[in-house]
Protein backbone atom coordinates (compact mmCIF):
# COMPACT_ATOMS: atom_id res chain seq x y z
CA UNK A 1 0.00 0.00 0.00
CA UNK A 2 1.15 3.49 -0.79
CA UNK A 3 0.26 6.26 1.50
CA UNK A 4 0.74 10.33 1.27
CA UNK A 5 1.81 11.13 4.38
CA UNK A 6 1.07 15.13 5.07
CA UNK A 7 2.58 16.42 8.25
CA UNK A 8 4.45 19.71 8.95
CA UNK A 9 5.99 18.64 12.30
CA UNK A 10 9.08 16.55 11.64
CA UNK A 11 8.73 14.29 15.04
CA UNK A 12 5.26 13.71 14.18
CA UNK A 13 6.08 12.72 10.50
CA UNK A 14 8.94 10.43 11.84
CA UNK A 15 6.74 8.48 14.34
CA UNK A 16 3.97 8.12 11.31
CA UNK A 17 6.47 6.96 8.51
CA UNK A 18 8.37 4.50 10.90
CA UNK A 19 4.66 2.98 11.95
CA UNK A 20 3.75 2.82 8.19
CA UNK A 21 7.05 1.44 7.29
CA UNK A 22 6.70 -1.20 10.03
CA UNK A 23 3.55 -2.66 8.22
CA UNK A 24 5.36 -2.60 4.77
CA UNK A 25 4.03 0.64 3.17
CA UNK A 26 5.30 2.82 1.02
CA UNK A 27 5.60 6.22 2.33
CA UNK A 28 5.53 9.35 0.18
CA UNK A 29 5.88 12.81 2.70
CA UNK A 30 4.91 15.90 2.14
CA UNK A 31 5.93 19.18 4.55
CA UNK A 32 3.58 21.94 2.86
CA UNK A 33 0.12 21.45 0.82
CA UNK A 34 1.57 22.32 -2.18
CA UNK A 35 4.30 19.62 -2.04
CA UNK A 36 1.34 16.74 -0.80
CA UNK A 37 -0.40 17.48 -4.30
CA UNK A 38 2.37 17.83 -6.47
CA UNK A 39 3.29 14.21 -4.76
CA UNK A 40 0.42 12.73 -5.58
CA UNK A 41 0.09 14.10 -8.92
CA UNK A 42 3.74 12.93 -9.83
CA UNK A 43 3.10 9.64 -8.25
CA UNK A 44 -0.35 9.11 -9.35
CA UNK A 45 -1.18 6.02 -7.58
CA UNK A 46 -1.74 6.63 -4.01
CA UNK A 47 -4.25 4.80 -2.26
CA UNK A 48 -4.43 6.41 0.76
CA UNK A 49 -3.49 10.23 2.15
CA UNK A 50 -2.72 11.35 5.89
CA UNK A 51 -3.35 14.84 5.87
CA UNK A 52 -2.23 17.17 8.88
CA UNK A 53 -5.06 19.95 8.76
CA UNK A 54 -3.55 22.84 10.01
CA UNK A 55 -0.24 23.66 7.91
CA UNK A 56 1.62 27.00 7.22
CA UNK A 57 -0.07 27.53 3.83
CA UNK A 58 -2.97 26.15 2.23
CA UNK A 59 -4.83 24.08 5.12
CA UNK A 60 -5.30 20.08 4.94
CA UNK A 61 -8.99 21.02 4.37
CA UNK A 62 -7.63 23.03 0.88
CA UNK A 63 -5.52 19.81 -0.08
CA UNK A 64 -8.29 17.41 1.28
CA UNK A 65 -10.54 18.85 -1.43
CA UNK A 66 -8.37 18.47 -4.60
CA UNK A 67 -6.84 15.25 -3.57
CA UNK A 68 -11.07 13.85 -3.84
CA UNK A 69 -11.64 16.29 -6.95
CA UNK A 70 -9.14 14.57 -8.82
CA UNK A 71 -9.14 10.87 -6.91
CA UNK A 72 -12.32 9.87 -6.19
CA UNK A 73 -11.23 6.14 -5.29
CA UNK A 74 -8.08 7.91 -2.99
CA UNK A 75 -8.55 6.83 0.56
CA UNK A 76 -8.43 10.34 2.50
CA UNK A 77 -7.93 10.23 6.72
CA UNK A 78 -7.59 13.70 8.49
CA UNK A 79 -4.99 13.93 11.16
CA UNK A 80 -6.15 16.58 13.60
CA UNK A 81 -5.44 17.89 16.94
CA UNK A 82 -9.42 19.50 16.51
CA UNK A 83 -11.97 18.36 18.84
CA UNK A 84 -14.85 21.13 17.74
CA UNK A 85 -17.46 18.80 15.70
CA UNK A 86 -17.32 21.40 12.41
CA UNK A 87 -14.03 20.78 11.87
CA UNK A 88 -14.73 16.99 11.62
CA UNK A 89 -17.94 17.54 9.84
CA UNK A 90 -16.07 19.43 7.34
CA UNK A 91 -13.35 17.36 6.41
CA UNK A 92 -16.27 14.49 6.07
CA UNK A 93 -18.30 16.88 3.88
CA UNK A 94 -14.97 17.90 1.66
CA UNK A 95 -14.97 13.63 0.50
CA UNK A 96 -12.28 12.26 4.41
CA UNK A 97 -13.00 9.11 4.46
CA UNK A 98 -11.91 9.32 8.30
CA UNK A 99 -10.27 11.18 11.05
CA UNK A 100 -8.02 10.58 13.66
CA UNK A 101 -7.10 12.87 16.71
CA UNK A 102 -3.46 13.73 18.09
CA UNK A 103 -2.56 12.81 19.73
CA UNK A 104 -3.00 9.42 18.66
CA UNK A 105 -1.85 5.38 19.38
CA UNK A 106 0.25 3.76 16.68
CA UNK A 107 -2.26 1.07 17.10
CA UNK A 108 -5.12 3.22 16.71
CA UNK A 109 -3.80 4.89 13.30
CA UNK A 110 -2.93 1.44 11.85
CA UNK A 111 -6.37 -0.36 12.74
CA UNK A 112 -8.01 2.87 10.82
CA UNK A 113 -5.80 2.44 7.94
CA UNK A 114 -6.39 -1.21 7.43
CA UNK A 115 -10.21 -0.90 7.74
CA UNK A 116 -9.96 1.63 5.07
CA UNK A 117 -8.07 -0.64 3.14
CA UNK A 118 -9.74 -3.34 3.28
CA UNK A 119 -13.22 -1.20 2.01
CA UNK A 120 -10.61 -0.34 -0.88
CA UNK A 121 -9.18 -3.67 -2.06
CA UNK A 122 -11.93 -4.62 -4.36
CA UNK A 123 -12.49 -0.73 -5.18
CA UNK A 124 -10.47 -1.64 -8.75
CA UNK A 125 -13.03 -2.02 -11.12
CA UNK A 126 -12.14 -3.49 -14.53
CA UNK A 127 -15.31 -1.76 -16.30
CA UNK A 128 -15.93 -4.66 -18.57
CA UNK A 129 -19.76 -5.36 -17.58
CA UNK A 130 -22.23 -4.43 -19.27
CA UNK A 131 -25.00 -2.23 -18.53
CA UNK A 132 -28.86 -3.45 -17.54
CA UNK A 133 -31.02 -2.80 -20.17
CA UNK A 134 -34.33 -0.81 -19.07
CA UNK A 135 -37.18 -2.44 -17.84
CA UNK A 136 -35.71 -5.74 -17.17
CA UNK A 137 -35.36 -6.81 -13.20
CA UNK A 138 -31.99 -7.98 -13.45
CA UNK A 139 -29.12 -7.68 -16.51
CA UNK A 140 -27.11 -10.83 -16.23
CA UNK A 141 -24.48 -8.66 -14.21
CA UNK A 142 -26.04 -5.64 -13.17
CA UNK A 143 -29.38 -5.56 -10.50
CA UNK A 144 -31.59 -2.91 -10.97
CA UNK A 145 -33.67 -0.62 -8.62
CA UNK A 146 -35.44 2.38 -10.43
CA UNK A 147 -33.23 4.40 -12.79
CA UNK A 148 -29.65 2.46 -11.06
CA UNK A 149 -27.85 -0.21 -12.13
CA UNK A 150 -25.87 -1.88 -9.44
CA UNK A 151 -23.14 -3.97 -10.04
CA UNK A 152 -21.98 -5.86 -6.93
CA UNK A 153 -18.89 -8.31 -8.84
CA UNK A 154 -17.76 -4.89 -10.32
CA UNK A 155 -18.35 -2.24 -7.27
CA UNK A 156 -20.49 -0.11 -10.30
CA UNK A 157 -22.93 1.93 -9.90
CA UNK A 158 -24.70 3.46 -13.08
CA UNK A 159 -27.67 6.09 -13.29
CA UNK A 160 -29.41 6.38 -16.62
CA UNK A 161 -26.21 5.47 -18.50
CA UNK A 162 -23.79 7.18 -16.46
CA UNK A 163 -21.49 5.70 -14.07
CA UNK A 164 -21.48 7.03 -10.45
CA UNK A 165 -17.77 7.42 -8.79
CA UNK A 166 -18.23 6.42 -5.08
CA UNK A 167 -15.21 6.60 -2.98
CA UNK A 168 -14.55 3.29 -1.34
CA UNK A 169 -16.73 4.53 2.17
CA UNK A 170 -19.46 5.45 0.08
CA UNK A 171 -19.51 2.35 -1.76
CA UNK A 172 -19.43 0.23 1.13
CA UNK A 173 -22.37 1.99 2.85
CA UNK A 174 -24.66 1.93 -0.57
CA UNK A 175 -23.78 -1.77 -0.62
CA UNK A 176 -24.87 -2.13 2.36
CA UNK A 177 -27.84 -1.01 2.36
CA UNK A 178 -28.71 -2.58 -1.01
CA UNK A 179 -28.22 -5.38 1.22
CA UNK A 180 -30.52 -5.05 3.18
CA UNK A 181 -33.26 -3.27 0.56
CA UNK A 182 -36.82 -2.21 2.34
CA UNK A 183 -35.06 -2.96 5.80
CA UNK A 184 -34.15 -0.69 8.34
CA UNK A 185 -30.07 -0.38 8.86
CA UNK A 186 -29.06 1.85 12.07
CA UNK A 187 -26.51 4.16 12.12
CA UNK A 188 -24.63 2.07 15.08
CA UNK A 189 -24.84 -1.27 12.44
CA UNK A 190 -23.26 1.29 9.29
CA UNK A 191 -20.58 1.97 11.36
CA UNK A 192 -19.80 -1.39 13.19
CA UNK A 193 -20.06 -3.02 9.07
CA UNK A 194 -18.20 -0.20 7.36
CA UNK A 195 -15.49 1.45 10.20
CA UNK A 196 -15.38 -1.82 12.49
CA UNK A 197 -16.56 -3.08 15.41
CA UNK A 198 -13.82 -1.42 17.35
CA UNK A 199 -14.56 2.04 15.67
CA UNK A 200 -13.94 5.27 18.35
CA UNK A 201 -15.90 8.14 16.93
CA UNK A 202 -18.96 10.32 16.03
CA UNK A 203 -21.90 8.51 14.22
CA UNK A 204 -21.90 11.83 12.63
CA UNK A 205 -19.25 10.41 10.01
CA UNK A 206 -22.30 8.05 8.81
CA UNK A 207 -24.95 10.71 8.51
CA UNK A 208 -22.19 12.65 6.79
CA UNK A 209 -21.26 10.28 4.03
CA UNK A 210 -25.06 9.47 3.37
CA UNK A 211 -25.28 13.42 2.63
CA UNK A 212 -22.57 12.78 0.17
CA UNK A 213 -24.45 9.70 -1.31
CA UNK A 214 -27.72 11.36 -1.93
CA UNK A 215 -25.53 14.04 -3.33
CA UNK A 216 -24.38 11.66 -6.19
CA UNK A 217 -27.59 9.08 -6.79
CA UNK A 218 -30.92 11.40 -5.80
CA UNK A 219 -32.26 13.86 -8.16
CA UNK A 220 -33.33 15.59 -5.44
CA UNK A 221 -31.42 14.93 -2.36
CA UNK A 222 -33.27 16.95 0.26
CA UNK A 223 -36.11 14.78 -0.86
CA UNK A 224 -34.35 11.09 -1.34
CA UNK A 225 -36.07 8.96 -3.28
CA UNK A 226 -33.78 6.05 -2.84
CA UNK A 227 -31.99 6.46 0.87
CA UNK A 228 -34.90 7.35 3.21
CA UNK A 229 -34.11 8.48 6.97
CA UNK A 230 -35.98 6.32 9.77
CA UNK A 231 -35.56 9.10 12.02
CA UNK A 232 -34.24 8.27 15.53
CA UNK A 233 -32.92 4.93 14.33
CA UNK A 234 -30.84 4.54 10.60
CA UNK A 235 -31.45 4.56 7.25
CA UNK A 236 -33.18 2.42 4.66
CA UNK A 237 -32.87 1.57 0.99
CA UNK A 238 -36.51 1.99 -0.39
CA UNK A 239 -36.66 -1.21 -2.16
CA UNK A 240 -38.31 -0.59 -5.71
CA UNK A 241 -36.85 -2.88 -7.79
CA UNK A 242 -38.33 -3.29 -11.21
Amino acid sequence: MKVLLLEDEESIRGFVRINLKREGMTVLEAETGEEALELARREGDVDIALLDVMLPTISGFEVCGKLRAAYPRMGIIMLTARSQEEDKIRGLELGADDYVHKPFSPGELMARLKALGRRMKTENVDGAGNHAEPGNRASRNGKVFGELTFYPDQRRVVKKGTDIVLTPTEYSILRLLLDQAGKSVSRDDILNEVWGRHYVGDLKIVDVNIRRLRQKIEDEPSQPKYIQTVWGYGYIWKKEEI
